[in-house]
């Protein structure tokens, strides 16, 4: 059987139907399903069960010789949020359980870190970096995966494993994210509403508005990475799951533009002076410890992401 965890929201249910793709449905699907416009994600789907994450353990102690492989894309994603103590109990010790029974039983274990742990980027974006317990994530979200990043290297481990710091990940599912959601999902609404598309102004010297980038990377080109990785036989590690390549927001949008068919409006507005001190200018993942590691690495730009989002997806109310 194939565990997914977070399997009602935006990755996880995006794994899941890319599974349903590849041929596989005797999938556990954990996720707290209180939340009905999360749960409209799974709609059409085939798993074998629905386990809610606060059972899942204690099933998952008892069921671990039957599982093959676990996906374990759950966790608290608000980056705002100060809640340190819920972050400890969601993201930092729950992996940390699931990695133990994952170890003990030799099942496969990937999971979702996060570019957030580079926080300002100061230090870059290498994944290679000989100490990571040098970075300085900028919130509690970010802090939360770095504990598991580095609590897992001094730690026994499954014989297949891998982590993946995200990068900035945008596509179908995340609808009930709200300010969680991607510029583009939030850029799709404006236009809808107002035809014009509000981003940030630049606060920084070095940056013209608008041209503040990151490294936007498809939701399902992240799926599809972590099946090739349960599929073949890729090294033990922690990879950075971006591009590789930063783009504008600015591009992005007129992205969306292009896509829908429509003349660019832009609209500059101030930085919010509550995220000033968090907000990242630039991100670029550095991909070649992937590359080497043997896989292809071939994602689609933000033109062809944007285009298979806003056509099939944004203006269907579709998801995958």
């Amino acid at each position: 059987m194939i565990v997914v965890t977070g399997a009602a929201g935006f990755i996880g249910s995006v794994q899941i139907g890319l599974l349903n793709e590849a041929g596989y449905d005797q999938i556990i699907a954990v996720d707290d399903f209180n939340r009905i416009d999360k749960n409209y994600n799974l709609g059409g789907k085939k798993v074998h069960s629905l386990i809610h994450r606060d059972e899942f353990i204690f099933w998952f102690e008892r069921n671990a010789a039957q599982v093959d492989v676990v996906f374990h894309l759950g966790a608290r994603t608000d980056t705002i949020s100060k809640e340190e103590q819920l972050f400890e109990r969601l993201n930092l010790n729950y992996s940390k359980r699931l990695w133990e029974i994952s170890t003990k039983h030799k099942v496969q274990f990937y999971y979702a870190s996060s570019a957030a742990t580079y926080g300002d980027g100061s230090l870059g974006f290498d994944d290679n970096m000989k100490d990571a317990s040098l970075l300085k994530p900028l919130n509690s979200y970010a802090r939360s995966k770095q504990a598991f990043d580095l609590w897992l290297q001094k730690q026994d481990k499954p014989e297949h494993w891998a982590g993946f710091k995200f990068f900035n990940v945008y596509g179908p599912n995340e609808y009930h994210k709200a300010r969680m959601a991607s510029v583009v999902l939030h850029a799709h609404r404006q236009i809808q509403e107002t035809g014009v598309v509000k981003l940030f102004k630049s606060h920084h010297p070095d940056y013209a508005d608008g041209a503040q980038s990151r490294d936007f990377i498809y939701v399902k080109d992240v799926c599809q990475v972590l099946i090739d990785f349960y599929q073949k036989d890729f090294a033990n590690n922690i990879y950075n799951l971006g591009t590789g390549k930063a783009r504008s927001f600015k591009s992005l949008v007129m992205a969306l533009f292009s896509a829908l068919d429509l003349e660019a409006k832009i609209e500059y507005i101030d930085t919010p002076e509550h995220l000033r001190n968090q907000y990242q200018y630039f991100t670029e993942a550095k991909m070649d410890k992937l590359s080497l590691a043997g896989h292809p690495c071939k994602f689609k730009t933000i033109e062809e992401g944007v285009l298979d989002y806003a056509v099939n997806y944004l203006q269907t109310g579709e998801i995958v």
